[in-house]
C-alpha cells in the first residue's frame, strides 16, 4: 500500500483543527505571485484602479467557490483530488488530467521561483535574469515537501504572518505616494475579460489539488464549515494581495515615482517593491528578502501536489518515493526559471489563461458527476479507487473535455493566439469551457450509463 495515494480510512480522519485549513491557504496565497497577478490589470491591460479592483473582487468572489467546494471532498471520501477525478474520467482516462496537473504545478513552481529570484536580485542590486536564483529557495522548498503533510501544515500555519507584516511596511513606506491615475484609454470588454481570465485561471487551478489537504479532517464535520474555512483562505489573501499589487502598479506612472518605474523595468514587481521600501533602509531590504521567501509557502504545496499527481498516473509511479519527484521538479524548474526570467509577464498571462481553460472544463465535469449523477458522498465506492473495471470508462468525460475545446479555442485571447470570438469580446475561454463541458458531460454520461451500465464505483 502506498500511503500517498491510497484513500485515508475513516479512523485516520480525525483532525478537527479546521483553523489550520484556513491558515494553510492563507499562507499559500499571501505571497508575491498574487501581488504580481493583481498588477497585471494596470501594468499590462492598461486598466484604471477602479476597474482593476472591481475585476479582482468579483472574479475572486466567484472563482474561489470551486477550490473551496472541492475541499469538502477530502473529509468525506479521504481521497486525493486526482483520485476523485477517476470517478468521472475513469482509471486510464484520468491519466490526462493528472498529466495536465503536473504541468500546471510545475508552471506555478517556475513562476514562484522566478519571482523569488528576481526579488532577491533586486535586493542584491542585480538585474533580473543576471543575478541568478538563490539555491536556498529551491532547497527550502524541497526540504518542506520531504517532510510531508503534517510538517507542511505546521509550516503553513505561521508562514503568512511575516508576509502580512511586509505588506504593512510597504503600505507604510509607499502609501503616501499611491495615486489613482486615470487610465490612458477607457476600459473595454477585451481588457476586462482578459484580466479576469488571468485571475480566474490562477484561482481555479487550486481546485485540482484542494482535497489533497483535507483527507485527514474529521468526516463528521459540517461541509459548510470546511467550505467556509477553505473559501476564506482562498478569497481573503488573494483579494488583498492583488488589490495592493494593482494600487502600486497604477501609481508607478505618477509624477515623482520614477524610481518605482525603473525598479519595475529592471526586476519586475521585485524591483518595484524594493524601490517602494527603500526609505526603510536596511530593514526594508530585510522585508524584501522575507517577501522573496514567501514563494516557499505556495511552492511547497505545488511541489507536494506535483508529486501526488505523478503517483496518481499509474501504480508504477506510486511505487517511487515522493522525494524523488521533488528532486526532479527542482532540477527542471530552477534552470527553466532562470531562462524564463526575461519574459515573466508574458509567461504569467499565457500560463494562467491556459490552465484556466483545462481546469474549468475538468472542474465542471467532476461537479456534474457529483451533483447530477451521484448526489451524495456515499455513492462513491472508495474501495474501487484502483480497480479499472469498477470505475467509469471515462469515455464520456474525455469526449466532453475534448469537445469543449472546439469552442474554447475560438474564445481565447492570448498574446500568442486570438480566436475570432476572443478577439471581439475578450478572453472568455474558461467561462465557455466551464459551461460547455458540463452540458456535454451530462449528455454523454447519460449515454455511457445506458450503454455500459452502472459500474460498481
Amino acid at each position: 500500500m502506498y500511503t500517498s495515494v491510497v484513500p485515508t480510512p475513516p479512523d485516520a480522519r480525525n483532525d478537527t483543527r479546521f483553523w489550520d485549513l484556513l491558515f494553510l491557504w492563507i499562507s499559500a496565497n499571501f505571497n508575491i505571485l498574487a501581488f504580481s497577478t493583481g498588477s497585471l490589470g494596470p501594468a499590462i491591460f492598461a486598466l484604471g484602479l477602479k476597474e482593476s479592483l472591481l475585476v479582482i473582487f468579483f472574479t475572486n468572489l466567484l472563482s474561489a467557490t470551486l477550490p473551496a467546494y472541492f475541499s469538502t471532498f477530502g473529509p468525506r471520501l479521504g481521497m486525493r483530488q486526482m483520485i476523485v477525478s477517476r470517478y468521472s474520467f475513469g482509471y486510464y482516462g484520468n491519466i490526462i488530467p493528472s498529466l495536465l496537473n503536473l504541468i500546471t504545478f510545475m508552471g506555478f513552481l517556475i513562476l514562484n521561483l522566478i519571482l523569488g529570484g528576481e526579488t532577491l536580485a533586486a535586493v542584491s542590486g542585480y538585474q533580473a535574469g543576471h543575478g541568478g536564483l538563490s539555491w536556498d529557495v529551491g532547497i527550502a522548498i524541497v526540504g518542506v515537501t520531504f517532510c510531508g503533510y503534517k510538517v507542511l501544515y505546521t509550516y503553513e500555519r505561521f508562514a503568512w504572518i511575516p508576509v502580512v507584516m511586509v505588506y504593512l511596511v510597504a503600505l507604510g513606506c509607499g502609501g503616501k505616494y499611491l495615486t489613482n491615475l486615470p487610465p490612458v484609454v477607457p476600459a473595454s470588454s477585451v481588457t476586462v475579460l482578459c484580466f479576469a481570465a488571468s485571475i480566474a485561471g490562477y484561482m481555479i487551478s487550486w481546485a485540482t489539488l484542494a482535497s489533497d489537504y483535507t483527507i485527514y479532517l474529521d468526516p463528521s464535520a459540517s461541509t459548510h464549515k470546511v467550505f467556509g474555512f477553505a473559501y476564506a483562505g482562498f478569497f481573503i489573501p488573494n483579494v488583498i494581495c492583488e488589490m495592493v499589487g494593482a494600487a502600486f502598479a497604477v501609481s508607478m506612472n505618477a509624477p515623482g515615482n520614477e524610481n518605482w518605474v525603473n525598479g519595475y523595468r529592471v526586476n519586475n514587481v521585485g524591483g518595484l517593491l524594493d524601490e517602494v521600501m527603500r526609505p526603510a533602509g536596511g530593514f526594508g531590504k530585510f522585508c524584501i528578502v522575507l517577501l522573496a521567501l514567501s514563494c516557499i509557502a505556495a511552492s511547497s504545496q505545488c511541489m507536494y501536489s506535483f508529486c501526488i499527481s505523478f503517483q496518481c498516473i499509474a501504480p508504477l509511479f506510486a511505487r517511487i518515493p515522493r522525494y524523488i519527484y521533488s528532486i526532479l521538479a527542482i532540477a527542471i524548474s530552477i534552470p527553466v526559471a532562470m531562462a524564463g526570467a526575461h519574459t515573466y509577464y508574458t509567461s504569467l498571462i499565457s500560463f494562467t489563461g491556459i490552465i484556466g481553460y483545462w481546469a474549468a472544463a475538468w472542474a465542471t465535469i467532476v461537479l456534474v458527476e457529483h451533483l447530477v449523477f451521484r448526489r451524495t458522498y456515499t455513492a462513491y465506492d472508495t474501495t474501487a479507487w484502483d480497480t479499472p473495471s469498477a470505475l467509469p470508462t471515462g469515455l464520456a468525460a474525455l469526449a466532453a473535455f475534448a469537445a469543449s475545446f472546439a469552442l474554447i479555442v475560438p474564445s481565447m485571447n492570448q498574446v500568442w493566439f486570438q480566436g475570432p470570438i476572443g478577439r471581439v469580446v475578450g478572453d472568455v475561454g474558461f467561462e465557455v469551457g466551464f459551461g460547455l463541458a458540463g452540458v456535454l458531460y451530462a449528455v454523454f454520461r447519460s449515454v455511457e450509463k445506458c450503454v455500459c451500465g452502472d459500474r460498481k464505483a
